[in-house]
């Protein structure tokens, strides 16, 4: 059980990782169309995350990477049964992609940057709604047949206790809602202490209610997430230490309101950030050692660490190969971001055009 236990929070972490560093650009991309009113504060916004947009969707090829090593049978069943999404993911971080892109290398005339604009906040908008969906059939459980397997259809009659769910259903929705009304604020937040000028403080201003919005939808999904699922009640019993999670969220979404309020953006983005990571560990404490598990009337347990992990000598081997790696990663990761301007100003943009 060992072995497993570390690769449950070496995967765990590989996702807290994508969601902070991918969740700023992310966040920026929701808020794009509303703290930027002219095509100048449009390419700033762009500008502020251009390079490092692409080495932040890493950390999720690292956490596929890290599921498909330890947990194979999780990533094989997931993949397959969440088939849906994950195509519909891909063409949105496709076209998010191509967006940014074709936007940075001007392709067209105003017309075009306006299309590349609205695919741009689209697809980091469904891309954070999508993220949150997935999180939220996680925690829910899915409905596995008798082979241990499942297909997800898009939606059934929306209620999360059927016998059957869907993808789509009230709590899911609420998840989704409560991911990227997180990640918008993250993204203002980044834009709030990373530029300068009109979009700063247009995005302070709108963290300040994202913010808000933020911590009730996060008080939403806790107390429904209680209601139906009993494995949460169950680790709240019989392991209290999983109630740290869901109190140091409450705690950083409660400073990060503060924070932004005294017009320290620096800080208050660390504190969404802390706000992120302790939301998904009280995800992955409570539902420890399920990986996904089974809907009610399901006749499969879902996928624990146990069943789903791989050899003891696979997974000895692989720390071998994983820690230098992500090491060389994470040094990388410093070096990039270190290099980042302070503060990114319009002047920066037309001295490089």
């Amino acid at each position: 059980m060992t072995l497993e236990l570390v690769w449950f929070v070496l995967a765990a972490a590989s996702l807290a990782a994508y969601v902070v560093l991918d969740g700023f650009d992310l966040g920026v991309g929701i808020v794009h169309r509303f703290v930027s009113v002219s095509p100048a504060g449009r390419r700033l916004t762009m500008a502020s995350i251009g390079p490092v947009w692409d080495g932040n969707e890493v950390w999720l090829l690292a956490a596929g990477a890290t599921l498909f090593l330890a947990f194979p049978k999780l990533y094989a069943v997931g993949v397959g049964g969440f088939y849906l999404p994950v195509q519909i993911l891909l063409w949105l971080y496709l076209g998010r992609g191509l967006a940014i892109e074709m936007k940075h290398h001007h392709v067209g005339g105003p017309l075009w940057d306006e299309l590349w604009d609205t695919i741009f906040s689209a697809s980091s908008l469904l891309i954070a709604l999508f993220l949150g969906l997935a999180l939220g059939n996680v925690v829910r459980g899915v409905s596995f047949g008798e082979s241990g397997r499942f297909f997800a259809p898009l939606w059934t009659d929306l209620l999360p206790t059927s016998e059957k769910v869907g993808i789509l259903d009230v709590y899911t929705l609420v998840v989704g809602a409560t991911a990227a009304c997180g990640l918008a604020l993250h993204g203002a937040l980044w834009l709030a202490h990373r530029t300068e000028g009109e979009v700063a403080v247009r995005s302070g201003e709108l963290a300040k209610r994202l913010c808000f919005g933020t911590g009730l939808l996060a008080a939403i999904t806790s107390a429904a997430t209680l209601a139906i699922q009993p494995l949460a009640r169950q680790a709240a019993s019989e392991r209290p230490w999983v109630l740290a999670f869901p109190i140091a969220s409450a705690v950083a979404i409660a400073i990060c309101g503060l924070e932004i309020t005294r017009r320290r953006h620096e800080r208050a983005f660390f504190a969404s950030s802390a706000f992120l990571v302790a939301m998904l560990g009280s995800a992955s404490a409570t539902l420890f050692p399920r990986l996904l598990p089974s809907a009610p009337g399901s006749p499969s347990e879902g996928i624990t660490v146990m069943n789903a992990a791989t050899s003891q000598y696979a997974l000895g081997v692989g720390l071998y190969w994983w820690i230098p790696g992500v090491l060389l990663a994470t040094t990388y990761f410093v070096r990039n971001y270190r290099r980042l301007p302070r503060r990114l100003r319009l002047e920066d943009l037309e001295e490089h055009r």
